[in-house]
């Protein structure tokens, strides 16, 4: 089977509601479940998760703590969202660790609207630890424009907002244009979405080559930080430019990331906790299909 549709099905299981309803429903399903998600998720609940920060930190890497979930349209439910956030903020400020906090718009209201989405944003950034930023994560392409937006709005009011943008997206190139423009640290990644063919260029050499480009764009005249796990384009870009950045996944090639450390290169690791944790295990597992 090419690897390019076993990625496709991987993909529909991990956004499948039936699937993590049957396997969550089991106990023993569930449980097995959860261990092997442990690679890549650095706890169910606050306290599993700031272990695996401290951990993360004592082998020298940056953290950007997340909170699974995405697509909140339930006012209440994003209110306790935020409590969660601001108690996560407490720890890490409590410890004193280089960690940001990161945030999926859409689990903070984004598909009630650019402004909704925008005030729960800025109680977050009211809560950050001195010294720490927000990093704004991509989501499909149908709600791109309105990250965009949400993310230039909080730039120009002088939050410290790092944006993410996905390589494979058509609209990447102008996206990257406006946001260094404004100022805008830009994680470039990949892309994790399947996506149509008309908004995005297809797996394999197409997005590669849409990487380097857009890498050399933002270091010519901002600040970029490389998010991929391919070690021939890492290194390859490593080679030609300074000052670069990186940020990984947590449990993916990691000793790549402590090699790194080790040549002096900053690391920081993406580390989701919650328990809306199948869906991103079983993403993972579905990205792993195009490599």
């Amino acid at each position: 089977m090419a690897a390019s549709l076993r990625r496709k099905i991987m993909y529909a299981l991990a956004t499948n509601d039936r699937l993590e309803s049957v396997a969550r429903a089991v106990t023993l399903l569930e449980r097995r479940a959860y261990q092997a998600s442990k690679r890549y998720v650095a706890g169910a609940t606050l306290d599993e998760a700031m272990l695996t920060v401290q951990r993360l930190h004592r082998a020298g890497f940056g953290v950007s703590l997340d909170m699974f979930g995405e697509g909140t349209r339930d006012e209440a439910a994003i209110e306790q969202i935020v409590a969660s956030y601001r108690d996560a903020a407490a720890r890490l400020g409590a410890i004193g660790v280089d960690a940001h906090l990161e945030i999926v718009p859409s689990h903070l209201g984004l598909d009630l609207g650019v402004d909704r989405c925008r005030r729960y944003v800025d109680e977050l950034v009211n809560l950050l630890p001195p010294g720490a930023r927000l990093e704004v994560s991509a989501e499909e392409s149908w709600r791109t424009p309105q990250i965009l937006e949400l993310t230039l709005a909080m730039a120009k009011d002088g939050a410290p907002v790092v944006a993410t943008v996905q390589a494979n997206l058509r609209r990447s190139e102008s996206d990257t244009e406006q946001l260094v423009a404004a100022g805008v640290p830009i994680r470039l990644v990949k892309g994790a979405y399947l996506e149509a063919p008309k908004l995005a260029h297809r797996w394999g050499d197409e997005t590669d080559l849409a990487y380097v480009r857009l890498a050399h764009a933002v270091h010519d005249s901002g600040q970029l930080i490389l998010a991929t796990h391919d070690p021939i384009l890492r290194e390859a870009l490593l080679s030609t430019m300074d000052g670069l950045a990186i940020e990984m996944l947590l449990g993916v090639r990691e000793d790549d990331a402590a090699a790194l450390v080790r040549r002096g290169i900053p690391v920081r690791i993406y580390a989701p906790y919650g328990d809306q944790w199948f869906r991103y295990w079983m993403r993972r597992f579905a990205e792993a299909q195009g490599h």
